[in-house]
């Protein structure tokens, strides 16, 4: 079985880079970007040079633009000509606790607790963890009403996502992180887990089954939503997730709280902004319309997904969004 792992970085090679290079059943993929440092290297693993990825698809490049996470869909296309089976997609600032990648779900038959809610969506951070913390992207007008979900029974799945967690500083939002300043030790025993509902995950510990790579693609143009409505879209397809216990330690690089929130340019629609005005009403639609994501974003985004999808012409045919641009 091929495993990949891919990321993106403007930084040096961190502590978590040099742990991922080193695992031995991995190949480890580095999407460069114009800020990354020109002398990048790799023990082991293969660093995507901005030239090599404006070789591969200027089109899709300029469509993506630079200095940006969203880079990493190309180590996505590279991943599957590496005929990957498995992708992980990961942050430098995550350093992967012993064992990480060796408990994977993928593609198995899995016993998992189910959370069933009435609610239009699923918030697994306040489910397993602190109750009064939530995940980034779930929707904040739901966060009074979370005690309506209730576990409901044991399950048997065979995931397409396996959305590992994260100790130290959590995946939840800006204004989660300024009010509670989080710093957790997930229990292991509370995974693994899914639900009924949509809920959000992130790209920064997920590994994904090599089939979802074609419909998995982080957007452009939505701040920081690039990976949470993607994560929407998946589920609404059909592709089935569960949420696993933590496998990575995150040691978060700087981050401008009120930028994440507001983003670079406060007023521009960037940072979180996106998600707090329309999250609960993408899970919504998604419920019965998968394809309703694309009214939400920007042309280009829409333009990049089908130069992106254009790599698996070949693999299976698939309808694309059909927003006029």
């Amino acid at each position: 079985m091929k495993k990949v792992i891919v990321t993106t970085t403007i930084n040096p090679p961190t502590e978590a880079i040099e742990a991922f290079d080193a695992l031995p059943d991995w190949t480890l993929i580095v999407v460069g970007d114009r800020k990354t440092p020109e002398d990048y290297k790799l023990a082991r693993g293969h660093y995507s040079t901005p030239a090599e990825q404006e070789s591969y698809d200027k089109a899709l490049s300029d469509c993506i633009g630079w200095n940006c996470i969203q880079r990493r869909n190309f180590g996505f296309l590279l991943a599957r000509q590496f005929g990957a089976d498995i992708v992980a997609t990961i942050d430098d600032d995550n350093i992967p606790l012993p064992g990480w990648g060796e408990d994977l779900l993928i593609g198995k038959e899995t016993e998992v607790t189910q959370w069933d809610t009435r609610l239009p969506a699923f918030d697994p951070v306040g489910t397993v963890g602190p109750s009064y913390l939530w995940h980034r992207g779930y929707p904040l007008q739901l966060l009074a009403s979370r005690q309506e979900q209730q576990m409901s029974r044991k399950v048997t799945v065979k995931p397409d996502v396996q959305a590992d967690f994260w100790n130290g500083d959590p995946d939840v939002d800006a204004v989660c992180r300024m009010v509670f300043a989080p710093n957790c030790t997930f229990t292991d025993n509370e995974f693994p887990i899914c639900s009924n509902k949509i809920g959000p995950f992130n790209s920064q510990n997920t590994f994904l089954r090599a089939r979802v790579l074609k419909d998995y693609f982080m957007f452009p143009g939505v701040g920081r939503m690039d990976d949470i409505w993607p994560s929407f879209y998946v589920q609404a397809l059909g592709y089935k997730v569960v949420w696993n216990k933590a496998s990575v330690v995150q040691r978060r690089n700087p981050h401008d709280l009120m930028q994440d929130m507001l983003g670079r340019e406060p007023g521009t629609g960037s940072g979180e902004l996106p998600g707090y005005q329309h999250n609960l009403e993408i899970v919504t639609r998604l419920a019965t319309d998968p394809e309703a994501v694309w009214e939400y974003v920007p042309g280009r985004c829409v333009r990049a997904f089908q130069l992106y999808r254009k790599h698996f012409a070949n693999d299976q045919a698939e309808r694309l969004p059909d927003k006029k641009l």
